[in-house]
């Protein structure tokens, strides 16, 4: 589905400086900065693939989706992407894509989405029988035959969400691209929009998603890649993600005794709830749970537990952390 060979993108941005003299002499000259967005990476993807895209803020993801969809061309490297190359043969490639974005209207604020649907319609030259069988399929599953026929500035953040995936959709696309596509949404719409995504990705879609809600990262996706400071840090499966950082846990713990603000070697706080409740992180390579629950419960008297998987934004916040340390010892 997707190719990528040692893709690069390199920015040129002017540096202002700060102080009085260094603005003055930015009038006359302004030195330049090289910015590398991207750096070397390669990966593939296959059909039917739903692939999360994550990072920090500056990490090179939203520029590296840019350069898929055909929208940045790279300083240097390869995409191959449904046999194409995004930048130079866009008008075709467009047409086997859709895109979602959380904070970007595809549908007119003053007409119905019906009527935004009828012009995807005619822009990507879908045949009629298709068009009113694949917008009967989506309107049923994202139940809005009621709403599409009202102005788009009358309907709700979770209604226009829905009526958006439908103008993704429309057209068959085979790759799609989601930008924080439940940004907002309440726990219901959410609910409806990642069980659409997964039927969609039954049916042999393949998607990437980029996303800050890793609530959508644990219930949609197989595939996690990881990319900071424009490189590739991790690229594997979820439970991968999890066990990257050895085998931790998380554990909320109601005891009869008050807890210190400080515990012993594994034992980590992650929240105090009250004097007497908290959510701690358990390194077991360190502190067996066995030998946890013993110590912890001769000390403290333990009334209620609960032992979990360490939530995952503890995990991206350990692997950044773990990223960050690399690249200052280099």
């Amino acid at each position: 589905m997707i190719e990528i060979k040692n893709l690069t993108k390199t920015y040129m941005t002017h540096e202002r400086g700060h102080t009085l003299k260094e603005t003055m002499i930015n009038l006359i000259k302004r030195p330049m900065k090289q910015v590398d967005a991207v750096k070397n990476i390669s990966l593939t993807v296959e059909k039917g693939e739903m692939i999360a895209f994550l990072g920090p803020n500056g990490a090179g993801k939203s520029t590296t989706l840019k350069m898929l969809s055909g929208v940045l061309h790279p300083t240097s490297g390869e995409i191959k992407a449904l046999g194409l190359t995004p930048w130079k043969q866009r008008s075709e490639y467009v047409r086997k894509i859709g895109a979602v974005f959380g904070q970007k209207s595809q549908l007119l604020w003053d007409i119905p989405p019906a009527d935004s649907f009828y012009m995807n319609k005619a822009i990507y030259g879908v045949p009629e029988g298709d068009y009113k069988r694949t917008l009967d399929h989506l309107t049923t599953v994202l139940d809005v035959k009621e709403i599409m026929r009202k102005p788009t500035r009358q309907l709700s953040l979770g209604e226009r969400m829905k009526c958006e995936f439908i103008m993704a959709m429309l057209h068959g696309p085979e790759l799609v691209f989601l930008d924080e596509p439940t940004i907002g949404l309440d726990v219901i719409a959410k609910e409806t929009i990642r069980d659409f995504i997964k039927e969609m990705n039954s049916q042999g879609v393949t998607f990437i998603l980029t996303t800050h809600d890793l609530d959508d990262v644990e219930m949609l996706a197989e595939r996690v890649i990881v990319i900071n400071h424009g490189e590739i840090v991790f690229d594997n499966t979820l439970g991968e993600l999890r066990g990257r950082l050895g085998g931790k846990k998380a554990v909320r713990l109601t005891t009869d005794t008050p807890f210190p603000d400080k515990f012993i070697a594994g034992v980590q706080l992650l929240n105090r709830i009250n004097e007497c409740e908290v959510e701690l992180e358990i390194d077991i390579d360190i502190l067996p749970i066995k030998g946890f629950i013993r110590q912890f419960n001769e000390t403290y008297g333990i009334l209620d537990m609960s032992i979990e998987a360490l939530p995952i934004d503890a995990v991206m916040k350990g692997l950044y952390a773990e990223t960050k340390k690399v690249i200052a010892l280099v």
